[in-house]
């Protein structure tokens, strides 16, 4: 998953931590609710780290150059390490992986399929834009966690080396050819949107995971909450559209 946005804030003094967001595992388990709900969230996040590792391994093929295709694959590796400690995690906490990424594996798979870019800028893009909304949403989500699932859903949505290599690579070709931007600003837009299609249905098919949004579990978003958080999330995606050279 990408780097986040937000690096400008790193200053600015951290607000004190309620309610759930102040507890560990131990003591925030202890409600069944809350439970099913970081199940069904880490489920998401193990098959959605599965499928970025797949993505980017077939997105290697792609690659111009030799030392492209090895980036790539670094990766790759990288996300399939955070695929193993999400499902490690969720073995400790004694539910069963492969049950908890199920539910998923339907909605990102077809993401995915409406999603296959054509090239290698494209396969860019996807990996800068499309992973980094999916990412923003989670972090977004990870604000209101208990300690222990939150430093792991942080630990794992670090950048691998998406952010830099995406962004040095398309602005480069926009510059040698400036009308690939006008496609990849209007294949980015695409991203957009189906990435938040994606995790808005991921979320209502689970009641545990749209009961926590929605303020049902203890500190969730309340709905004014729920739209600031999808503009916040439009806000970061404008800034990489810019870093990128394209116009939103």
């Amino acid at each position: 998953m990408e780097t986040s946005d937000n690096a400008e804030n790193a200053n600015e003094p951290a607000e004190a931590l309620t309610g759930i967001a102040a507890q560990d595992w131990a003591q925030a388990s202890a409600d069944p609710q809350y439970r099913a709900a970081v199940v069904d969230l880490l489920g998401a996040l193990a098959y959605g780290e599965l499928a970025a590792f797949e993505r980017l391994a077939e997105d290697a093929k792609l690659a111009p150059t030799l030392d492209d295709k090895a980036e790539l694959a670094k990766m790759a590796a990288a996300e399939f390490g955070h695929f193993q400690r999400l499902r490690d995690r969720l073995a400790a906490i004694d539910a069963e992986p492969t049950g908890a990424m199920e539910p998923f594996a339907a909605a990102l798979d077809e993401f995915h399929r409406q999603t296959a870019p054509s090239d290698w800028l494209e396969g860019l893009v996807k990996a800068y834009v499309g992973d980094s909304i999916a990412s923003d949403f989670y972090r977004e989500v990870a604000a209101r966690l208990d300690s222990d699932t939150r430093a792991l859903v942080l630990t794992v949505l670090d950048d691998t080396g998406h952010a830099t290599f995406a962004v040095e690579k398309v602005r480069a070709a926009i510059e040698a050819e400036p009308r690939v931007g006008g496609r990849l600003a209007l294949w980015a837009r695409r991203l957009m949107g189906e990435a938040l299609s994606q995790a808005q249905r991921v979320v209502a098919d689970r009641d545990a995971l749209s009961t926590m949004l929605v303020g049902g579990v203890a500190d969730g978003f309340d709905l004014a909450e729920v739209g600031k958080m999808f503009s916040r999330i439009t806000e970061a995606h404008t800034k990489r559209m810019a870093a990128l050279g394209l116009a939103a």
